[in-house]
């Protein structure tokens, strides 16, 4: 049942990063790829009806954790207190923004509106990767399952750090990248014309920092978490995962249309598929020492708990999943300028 809800939790948060990660991808290229009032519309327009459902996913996943894992949620929510208030921010500022710009017309207040848009959703994919990246290397949990950092010490992700070092950071550059990638891709599914082609010349350019990153992180990942290397030599099958991410990232860059989209969501779920996998059985590894490492089994609630969570769970997910389809069928194809 731990290891059930484990990869429960996991997929939620992948549905999340795919869904509302080409909200924040679109939000990146926003400035980049639009020309004039009209295009600017058009790129809202395609991410519109989606964006606010989308962040359905990370509520589900957070209100999951809670009961499913609460030693696991007051450790990080704790611990990462600070990046989270600010993520807070972010995700408040990208809303107000879309909303607040329609209210005025002015020379001003539209393009301010686009920039906090657009600073926000960069900043959001940034901060998101540099999170896991801060999970993947282990914080300094003691002997309580407590810790706090700072935002950043020396840089290295080794002994006193912070929440922001080299290998941290490198994650961060690839959430940021390939999120970019994955917002070019989606608008160039959903408009047309010039703007549609900008769109896609965009993605074709942030897939190569993001082939480029994807590499030294795979890299990086092996040196900075030995754990990783341990659990894929004891499970070679679970080699698949990081396969089917580079396959993924081939396809978006071969294909066009909605293959080249769904290859970046491949890419993106075998990602986070093969990080879930090569951490587990931890869900917060110590970097101190490996022994005060929070576990799947630490930190689940009761089996009676878990057993019960699930039957609320799937009414629940059954609702969200027939929500999404819902707007994703009522709002498909090319928006309208």
């Amino acid at each position: 049942m731990v290891t059930a809800w484990f990869v429960l939790v996991a997929a939620m948060l992948a549905v999340y990063v795919v869904l509302d990660g080409f909200d924040l991808g679109s939000g990146i290229a926003h400035l980049f790829v639009a020309r004039g009032e009209e295009e600017r519309e058009s790129v809202l327009a395609a991410i519109g009806p989606f964006w606010d459902g989308n962040e359905v996913w990370l509520i589900a996943a957070g209100g999951t954790l809670v009961f499913a894992f609460p030693a696991l949620y007051a450790a990080s929510f704790s611990g990462f207190f600070l990046p989270l208030m600010l993520v807070l921010w972010l995700l408040m500022g990208r809303g107000i923004a879309i909303e607040f710009r329609h209210h005025v017309r002015g020379p001003v207040w539209r393009p301010f509106w686009d920039v906090v848009f657009s600073a926000s959703s960069g900043l959001l994919a940034l901060f998101y990767g540099t999170a896991l990246g801060a999970v993947v290397r282990g914080v300094p949990l003691d002997g309580a399952g407590n810790f706090f950092q700072p935002f950043f010490t020396d840089f290295r992700p080794v002994g006193r750090t912070g929440i922001i070092d080299w290998f941290t950071l490198l994650v961060g550059l690839l959430a940021f990248a390939a999120l970019a990638m994955h917002g070019g891709l989606w608008l160039s599914l959903k408009t047309d014309g010039a703007l549609g082609e900008r769109a896609r010349l965009f993605a074709l350019r942030a897939w190569g920092a993001t082939a480029f990153l994807a590499a030294a992180v795979s890299v990086a990942v092996f040196r900075v978490q030995p754990h990783v290397a341990r659990q894929m030599e004891a499970h070679p099958w679970g080699g698949v995962l990081p396969a089917a991410a580079f396959a993924g990232l081939a396809a978006a860059r071969a294909f066009a249309g909605t293959r080249a989209f769904l290859g970046s969501c491949l890419f993106l779920v075998g990602l986070l598929s093969a990080t879930a996998f090569g951490l587990y059985p931890d869900v917060l590894p110590c970097n101190t020492d490996p022994a005060l490492s929070l576990t799947a089994r630490g930190a689940a609630a009761s089996a009676e708990g878990l057993r019960a969570g699930l039957l609320w769970w799937i009414p629940g997910m059954l609702l969200v999943v027939a929500y999404s389809t819902f707007i994703y069928r009522r709002f498909a194809g090319k928006v309208a300028a």
